[in-house]
């Protein structure tokens, strides 16, 4: 898994996105059924690209960095499939919503 990952490189401002586990559990120690777990909105950054291009050619660095979690939108994404359980994202920089700190 780990080689695959270090193979695929996003281009541009993309930034390759794992989405982080449902709750199989609520705080109460119910186990929740599929139909009724909360829709994931969080991830962690696995890859990011170098970044656009400004008007003088320069290229401008993105703001997330490889490990930051962040807050992703209800819809959107390219959906990345390695042939193991593991979801993986692909999303625009601008896309993100929010990087949350620790």
């Amino acid at each position: 898994m780990a080689e695959t990952l270090k193979r695929l490189s996003p281009l541009f401002n993309r930034v390759l996105v794992k989405k982080a586990d449902a709750a199989t559990q609520s705080k109460g120690g119910i186990f929740l059924p599929e139909t009724s777990r909360a829709k994931v909105m969080k991830g962690t950054v696995v890859a990011v690209g170098p970044g656009n291009k400004n008007n003088n050619g320069e290229t401008v660095p993105l703001s997330i960095k490889v490990g930051d979690n962040v807050l992703l939108p209800d819809y959107g994404g390219t959906k990345v499939d390695f042939g193991d359980q593991q979801e993986f994202f692909i999303f625009r920089e601008p896309d993100i919503l929010a990087k949350l700190n620790k």
